[in-house]
């Protein structure tokens, strides 16, 4: 009866404890998941809340730029994660036995991309991907490996590899760490044992090793896929999606319907259409047709560009016009960036 209360008041003690972060999760997380998910079979605006079925998972599987995305998920994380698991292991396997000295160096190296911020891991990776001065182009141009400079961010045939192999480095850090760690646990007695009774060292690892690291393989699969699914920063600092949505993904598309969409306003009649805090300039076609092609065939960033719209605007969005101080970029709706 004694002891029964005393694990009955440890319960207790041990809910207690976890009752703030139940509460927060269940709050900030568990009742929007539902929320978000009710509210994905209803039409819902300002002054309507309309309940239209399986219509709104239609309408987003139709959308291709949604099945570019999600197909550009599944491959990032298809490259990635098997990567991640055979290289950090592989790593892992070659400085374990190395000495303190050298353990420490190689954990350094590989971590360091972790703990860097993305901004400043974009930048160097944008000089690495420069097509004109960038130094993978110089290093595979000197070795004949190619014959002319690639752009590997600005083709979509080259962009999602390039996206995989920054993520793959800023993702075996943590890998390398936790296998040397769980290798460490491994009982030597064991590998010894078998080793004298003849096994060789793929039946050690296969017999023995294998079975002790299979917790920490599946950790790092699962937090490497979260990780993949959940990659942006990187997208949205060196490519925006582009091009022609070849590196969009799932997040970086929710991204664009949630913030870049909601932000956009009509044009108001002789006004200009607001800019929000995260746009570097706006966009709005030109009344005449051949400037606008001229324009967009140059490029909307182009500061002599900027120069030519202080008149009169078109909106493709309504039938506003709407006189220019500043050039009105909305990439997601245009898209002429992305080629589209």
């Amino acid at each position: 009866m004694k002891v029964n209360k005393i694990r009955m008041r440890e319960t207790l003690v041990s809910y207690a404890f976890l009752a703030p972060i139940l509460i927060f999760f269940t709050v900030f997380v568990l009742a929007p998941m539902i929320m978000g998910f009710v509210t994905s079979f209803f039409n819902y605006s300002m002054t309507s809340f309309k309940f239209v079925g399986l219509e709104n998972y239609s309408r987003m599987f139709a959308d291709k730029v949604f099945v570019k995305s999600l197909i550009n998920t599944v491959i990032i994380v298809i490259g990635s994660v098997p990567i991640v698991v055979l290289f950090s292991l592989f790593v892992a396997s070659q400085t374990y036995h190395q000495n303190a000295i050298a353990r420490s160096f190689y954990r350094f190296v590989f971590f360091l991309p972790v703990v860097t911020g993305s901004v400043a891991v974009t930048v160097v990776w944008k000089w690495i991907y420069d097509p004109l001065s960038g130094i993978l182009n110089f290093v595979l141009k000197s070795g004949h490996v190619i014959n002319q400079n690639i752009s590997w961010l600005g083709d979509k045939h080259w962009a999602l590899m390039a996206i995989i192999i920054i993520l793959l480095t800023t993702s075996v850090g943590q890998p390398i760490i936790l296998y040397i760690a769980a290798m460490g646990n491994i009982d030597n007695s064991l590998v010894e044992a078998a080793r004298v009774d003849g096994a060789t060292e793929f039946q050690v690892f296969w017999k023995i090793k294998w079975p002790s690291l299979l917790p920490t393989t599946l950790y790092i699969a699962i937090i490497t896929t979260i990780n993949s699914f959940q990659c942006f920063a990187l997208i949205q600092l060196l490519t925006s999606g582009g091009p022609n949505y070849s590196t969009s993904t799932l997040m970086y598309y929710l991204y664009e319907k949630a913030f870049k969409l909601s932000e956009i306003r009509l044009c108001q009649h002789h006004g200009c259409l607001p800019c929000g805090d995260d746009c570097h300039y706006q966009f709005c076609a030109i009344q005449d047709p051949r400037k606008r092609r001229r324009i967009l065939k140059k490029g909307a960033s182009d500061e002599t560009n900027t120069k030519e719209t202080h008149h009169c605007l078109y909106s493709d969005f309504n039938d506003h016009f709407a006189p220019f101080d500043c050039l009105v970029h909305f990439p997601i709706l245009l898209d002429f960036d992305r080629g589209l």
